[in-house]
């Protein structure tokens, strides 16, 4: 396989399944880094390098597509086991013609063509070299697929206008016969929202396979495959999979389905460590990869500044808290701020992260990282999940549902509350594909905590997280003082008006306050015992976490008791004032539960380097709650989105920083000794 022609982003382990990636016109290999790290151990991208960009600037563009097929075709020649072809807009003419010229020298197995028209037929591309330059950019506006801050540098058009006017000449020469056909089986792939194709008028793709073919809808619009990532490489390895007839991995896809719906057994805990994506080996390979990473967020700022435009939100996330105390209504802003007693235990989950220092190291050729993690059998592009938080409609009507298509569109999972201000089928819609978890508070009517499960199953949340340390509310002055409780006034109660069992047990035609009123009797049980936890295992077989742990003693009791994984967590300090911190704690819940089960940590993050910190204790992933509700308050879903792209930007480049490739070099020895901190 000819490397100067052909790019990997994430090196898979051998006998991976190879999906060779095509790019439209005007893109480089770089357009499938996202989706490269979206796919599953056993499949591993490769994305095809076109002349004229990038380190090939030097030589000419091409002025067809056949030029291009061929040589993609001479780059694969001989590779071992089957290909998959996956072609976007032009490039699906490129990945087409390509899969004609390796029959017979190379197995392709199934070519995806995505965005695109059949080949046949007249694509309508005007006459590039009679439109300005804004006629053009005004186009690329329409379609999306570019950064609007990137259309605003000149240096960045000018240089995507050279590429785009060429290769679209490129297909404008193109013609194809209506009987050409390729001997692989057709997957057509289109976004439910492209301004520029439909459904009907990518029929005709029928034709061009003599191995038949298959139409599939991706949410999204032109570039559907590229910014919606974790739906498209759960769609991909579906077909991927069943194409090689290979068992599934227990690390799984992004989505893909525990153990237990594969098999009925129950999931088997993830190596603590071992789950996170290492990157690439240093080489030719990785440095010739142009691969885009969280931390392009500050160059996107920078590159809009040049503009006079700044982020709508303060980029230091510690800031948020003070700016949404000047947004929110007093009432919202103490029940998200506030602490129980003193705030002891909340100023010692800061204080915490604030006494570990690290201690970074050089030369370890960190160019690129690796965020990815592995968590119970489910595969996260970071070690980075949101808290579940109740009642989210208190700072924006939304709620919820603004954070859930957030997460979704940075592609952090999202772990509901049971006290959500919306319904979670409401919620999972609005989060389409994104990886979702459902935070289980154990109501003491067991048919009720029944429904809730089941629901949580059939609407697509992949993991359980009970929450053991809130059987009664702590004593939270910012509520007190001013005689506030959301759930008092029917905001986050919307998961039990939701449901059957819960609504049985009222009397007819109950009014609000009845309706609340039995909300507060049933929705949680001060009584539950580990026994409760070993029936709630018996009751799924979705991975189940075990939330407010502490204690290293209770570590090993939730593990007796059937759970897959802890979460050490103190309530972000709203429980118990004076608790100890979680961070504190970790290191001791890591060592008694050994390192082959999931951990995960949250209270008091706010940084990169606080997740970072983490890491090196002993967590395999972190949880956020307050900064991603500040966001929320602010400004809705571009609040959650900015909080979340920020924490990645800074956590990617804490690792660059501290000589870590990936999430998995991360270790013990990062941080300074306990005294040297000090």
């Amino acid at each position: 396989m000819d490397m100067s022609r052909i790019r990997s982003f994430h090196e898979r382990g051998p006998g991976a399944a190879r999906l060779v990636c095509f790019p439209h016109a005007g893109g480089g290999a770089n357009a499938f880094t996202a989706l490269s790290a979206a796919l599953p151990d056993d499949v591993e991208l490769l994305a095809v390098h076109y002349p004229g960009r990038q380190d090939r600037r030097s030589e000419p563009c091409a002025e067809d597509i056949e030029t291009l097929a061929v040589e993609a075709a001479k780059a694969l020649d001989g590779v071992d086991g089957p290909l998959f072809l996956l072609g976007h807009s032009m490039g699906a003419l490129v990945a087409f013609e390509t899969a004609r010229l390796l029959q017979g020298r190379a197995e392709v197995a199934r070519v995806f063509v995505s965005a695109a028209r059949p080949p046949s037929e007249d694509w309508g591309e005007p006459d590039v070299d009679a439109l300005t330059d804004e006629q053009i950019t005004g186009e690329l506006r329409r379609l999306g697929g570019v950064p609007e801050p990137l259309l605003r540098d000149p240096e960045t058009v000018r240089e995507l206008l050279r590429l785009l006017r060429a290769d679209v000449r490129a297909l404008r020469r193109y013609r194809c016969s209506a009987d050409a056909a390729a001997g692989a089986p057709l997957t057509v792939l289109v976004g439910s929202d492209d301004p520029k194709n439909s459904v009907a008028q990518l029929a005709g793709w029928a034709r061009h396979s003599t191995a038949g073919h298959v139409v599939e809808t991706l949410r999204g619009g032109h570039f559907a495959l590229v910014e919606h990532t974790a739906e498209a490489a759960e769609l991909l390895t579906r077909f991927v999979r069943a194409d090689t007839a290979g068992p599934s991995p227990a690390t799984g896809g992004t989505h893909a389905a525990p153990a237990a719906d594969r098999d009925g057994a129950r999931p088997a805990s993830a190596p603590a460590r071992s789950g996170a994506d290492p990157a690439p080996a240093p080489g030719p390979r990785a440095t010739h990869a142009a691969a885009a990473a969280p931390a392009d967020l500050v160059r996107e700022i920078l590159i809009a500044g040049l503009g006079g435009r700044r982020p709508a939100l303060p980029t230091d996330l510690t800031a948020l808290e003070e700016a949404a105390r000047a947004k929110l209504s007093a009432d919202a802003f103490g029940y998200v701020s506030g602490t129980a007693g003193s705030g002891a235990t909340g100023r010692a989950n800061r204080a915490a992260f604030d006494r570990r220092r690290l201690v970074p190291r050089m030369l370890r050729g960190a160019a690129r990282r690796g965020l990815g993690v592995t968590v119970a059998g489910r595969r996260l592009a970071a070690p980075l999940l949101l808290a579940p938080v109740a009642a989210q409609a208190v700072v924006h009507p939304e709620g919820e549902l603004a954070t859930a298509r957030a997460a979704a569109a940075v592609g952090v999972p999202l772990v509901l509350s049971t006290f959500a201000a919306h319904p979670l089928e409401e919620v999972a819609e609005h989060a389409a594909g994104g990886e979702r978890w459902f935070q289980l508070y154990l109501p003491t009517e067991r048919a009720v905590a029944v429904s809730l499960v089941r629901r949580a199953e059939a609407h697509g949340y992949s993991a359980l997280a009970v929450t053991v340390d809130a059987g009664h509310l702590g004593f939270r002055p910012a509520e007190l003082d001013r005689g506030y409780s959301p759930f008092l006034r029917g905001t986050g109660i919307a998961n039990f008006t939701a449901d059957p069992v819960f609504r049985a047990g009222l009397p007819e035609g109950a009014d609000d306050m009845e309706i609340v009123r039995r909300w507060a009797q049933i929705s949680t049980d001060p009584a539950q015992t580990w026994a409760d936890l070993a029936w709630l295992r018996g009751l799924t077989r979705l991975p189940l976490f075990v939330k407010g742990v502490l204690h290293p003693d209770d570590a090993r009791l939730a593990l007796e008791h059937g759970a897959d994984g802890v979460v050490v967590s103190n309530h972000g300090g709203r429980q118990l004032d004076g608790s100890v911190a979680a961070l504190d704690a970790l290191p001791g819940v890591r060592d008694a539960v050994g390192a082959a089960t999931p951990v995960l940590l949250d209270s008091g993050i706010r940084t990169g380097t606080d997740v970072l910190k983490a890491l090196a204790l002993g967590a395999d992933a972190v949880l956020v709650g307050r900064p991603y509700v500040y966001g929320l308050g602010l400004d809705g879903q571009r609040g959650v989105e900015h909080v979340l792209r920020c924490l990645l930007a800074d956590l990617d480049l804490a690792l660059a920083l501290t000589g870590c490739a990936s999430v998995a070099d991360v270790a013990a020895d990062l941080l300074a000794p306990a005294e040297a901190a000090r």
